[in-house]
């Protein structure tokens, strides 16, 4: 079962949700595991497994979640056994804004590399000075980003930044690079089809809701090592981790057939994790 969820229909369908076998964490006789995900990749990562799983004796409910709020208060509020739509500095960030958060990351699954996108501009070198960066308002975007933009050598951070850099850790500028971190994530590519900024920094998963094609479209893009902080995880209630279905959940999405599943369909925009 897939169903689609946004802010108005959560509240009234939390109930049904929980009465197809949200928060059973896979602790009893239901083969059932509720996993909530947003739209592209994740849930299409999930539609592919589910036979998979099913071989397994797990019955996999797939809940789809038009934003990155919904998806953590229905985990904590037991409506969910596990959900598939963040990176651990995401996660972290939102467990220090949450203090009810009690999550842990059940295990990695894939990477979505950010990248830099331009009407006007076919390289970063292009840009001009003074150039407006259009980038996402999410601080846990925001050192992955600015390193990224470091390893282009676009910028220079403060020794030892690291991933929880933020736009005063840049010691170096040379192109007076103005930087507009006020968007919401999911708008980017609105801003960028609009011609708005100069270059706009888009996740893949928003630049492929967009027809974008990353390695294609982009003019920059965020490497992919296998050790990327930014892995998309399966988050779970602390304590769940080491449950049989969810481990079986992990296993299932690290598998070669899964793998080869993400490798193919989103040719290098989406790239597994590795071990």
């Amino acid at each position: 079962m897939k169903k689609t969820l946004t802010f108005g229909t959560f509240a009234a369908t939390a109930g049904i949700l929980a009465a197809c076998g949200g928060g059973n964490g896979g602790d009893g006789d239901d083969s059932t595991l509720v996993v909530g995900a947003t739209n592209i990749p994740h849930s299409e990562i999930l539609e592919f497994a589910e036979p998979l799983l099913e071989e397994e004796g797990i019955d996999l409910q797939i809940e789809v979640f038009n934003d990155y709020v919904m998806p953590n208060r229905a985990l904590a509020n037991g409506e969910l056994d596990a959900n598939y739509f963040q990176h651990v500095p995401y996660l972290e960030d939102q467990m220090e804004a949450n203090e009810e958060y009690d999550f842990v990351n059940a295990g990695g699954v894939h990477i979505e590399p950010i990248g830099v996108y331009s009407q006007e501009y076919a390289t970063l070198d292009e840009l001009p000075d003074g150039a407006e960066i259009l980038m996402s308002d999410a601080p846990s975007d925001h050192g992955r980003i600015l390193l990224m933009l470091e390893d282009e050598g676009v910028i220079t951070l403060e020794e030892g930044a690291g991933t929880g850099a933020t736009l005063d850790d840049i010691v170096d500028n040379p192109k007076n690079l103005d930087f507009q971190p006020n968007f919401e994530a999911a708008l980017l590519p609105t801003a960028y089809e609009n011609g708005e900024g100069d270059a706009v920094l888009i996740n893949s998963n928003f630049a492929l809701e967009a027809n974008l094609d990353p390695n294609e479209d982009s003019i920059a893009i965020e490497t992919s090592d296998l050790d990327n902080p930014y892995v998309n995880i399966i988050t779970v209630r602390s304590g769940d981790e080491d449950n049989e279905q969810i481990q079986t959940l992990v296993d299932v999405l690290r598998s070669e057939e899964v793998r080869d599943f993400i490798e193919e369909e989103y040719n290098g925009a989406v790239v597994p994790a590795g071990e």
